[in-house]
């Protein structure tokens, strides 16, 4: 089944939306903090660590409750093209187990998939065949498949539940043994609430006067020691490598108004808004590919990508640079080359890598997952690997319709005849 949320109200295609955003950040979010969540602040954690917070955020210009670009307020979320009420029901026959393909082919909306009263049994991810994995939820990406397994009991109704990331609407459907069955639909849960943490902040020195934006900072001298420590480990007690890594100095250009200082490995995390669910959510170090990978040699080189926006004006990039300033990157055919990826903002980026598998550097060895779609979460830092089989020119981009609009795209070459150079 797909999401695909349709339009309504406010904007009736791409360009609309889009001249909203830039016309003022948070266009779309009714959610913004207010004088009473601050007085709950202070109630909270007391004067000092709650203007402390807000200066923070200030500083970088941005709300804690921006989750989501555009929201249920603008699109209404649909189930094969039938919005919550239409009810649209997959029936199944007594004791049989069935497999369900769960596709987002939204625009711009992450979705928290569950049923509940069923475990989903993962066997699939983005069509490729990977170890079963029992779980209670999944987060869905843009452009992201997941197929599971379920195993409905009784003569009753199962809810398809596909909850929106920012918590402003829904996707609901049925799995019923007849049809005209439904069966409850679960209360929205809270919005959640970005942390400094959450933004790669959290211990990173904030000491002298700070410029509006982070891309400006001035850390009293230590921009040599960040650089230096750019590759280093700051944080080994993870047994998994979940590593934090001190961002070295921010050479983006004007298009960034923010860095996270701290990015670190986050593949372990199942996300904002689902910490503390009380449900085994699927995340990206259960994904196992079910075979060995095909090419099996180390990398030949490295190539570091970070991903770079202004909130403040809605610019997307990689490195700073739009897709219209930036050369494009260019592989040797038959090459093995590694990706990382740096995501400085404060947004998930889905990322489309068209032409070959992305084989992500979960900690599985040999049996790293192949996908098409590997979503970047706020100030997280990751790898993954690919061989570079297929000649021709390929799209590389951002999976949120309006990132790459604004510049979040770049254009990648698989030659025979090139001198391979990023």
């Amino acid at each position: 089944m797909a999401w695909d949320p349709a339009a309504r109200q406010h904007g009736r295609g791409t360009g609309d939306q889009l001249r909203w955003d830039r016309a003022g950040c948070g266009y779309y979010n009714f959610n913004k903090r207010t004088v009473f969540d601050f007085f709950r602040d202070v109630a909270d954690n007391g004067w000092e660590a709650a203007i402390s917070d807000r200066l923070e955020w200030s500083r970088m210009r941005m709300d804690p409750t921006d989750i989501a670009d555009v929201t249920g307020y603008t699109y209404t979320f649909l189930v094969n093209g039938k919005p919550p009420k239409a009810n649209w029901t997959a029936l199944f026959k007594k004791g049989e187990r069935v497999r369900l393909r769960f596709i987002n082919g939204s625009a711009m909306t992450y979705f928290d998939v569950r049923i509940p009263g069923l475990k989903m049994t993962v066997v699939q991810a983005d069509g490729q065949d990977v170890q079963p994995v029992a779980v209670d939820e999944l987060r869905v990406a843009v452009a992201e498949t997941y197929d599971v397994i379920v195993e409905p009991e009784g003569d009753r109704a199962y809810t398809l539940f596909a909850e929106a990331m920012d918590r402003s609407g829904y996707a609901r459907g049925t799995l019923a043994p007849r049809a005209g069955l439904s069966a409850p639909v679960p209360e929205r849960r809270p919005r959640p609430l970005l942390t400094m943490a959450d933004m790669g902040m959290a211990h990173a020195p904030m000491s002298g006067p700070q410029p509006a934006g982070m891309a400006g900072m001035d850390h009293d001298g230590q921009t040599e020691a960040m650089h230096g420590m750019a590759h280093g480990a700051m944080d080994a007690d993870n047994a998994n490598d979940m590593t934090a890594m001190m961002h070295g100095p921010d050479d983006h250009g004007p298009s960034t108004d923010m860095i996270a200082m701290m990015p670190k490995n986050r593949l372990n995390e199942p996300g904002i808004g689902l910490e503390n669910s009380g449900r085994r959510v699927l995340v990206y170090t259960d994904l196992r590919s079910a075979e060995p990978g095909y090419d099996l040699r180390e990398p030949d080189r490295e190539i570091e990508l970070h991903l770079t926006g202004n909130m403040q004006r809605f610019i997307w990039s990689f490195d700073g640079k739009k897709s219209s300033e930036a050369k494009s990157i260019r592989l040797r055919y038959g090459e093995r080359v590694r990706f990382t990826f740096v995501n400085d903002t404060m947004m998930n980026h889905p990322l489309h890598l068209h032409g070959v598998f992305s084989e992500l550097d979960n900690g599985a060895g040999a049996y790293k997952p192949r996908k098409h779609v590997i979503n970047v979460k706020p100030a997280e830092r990751l790898s993954f690997e690919v061989t570079a089989d297929a000649l021709g020119e390929w799209a590389f981009h951002c999976h949120l319709l309006y990132h790459m609009e604004a510049g979040m795209f770049r254009k990648f070459v698989v030659a025979k005849d090139i001198a391979a150079s990023s």
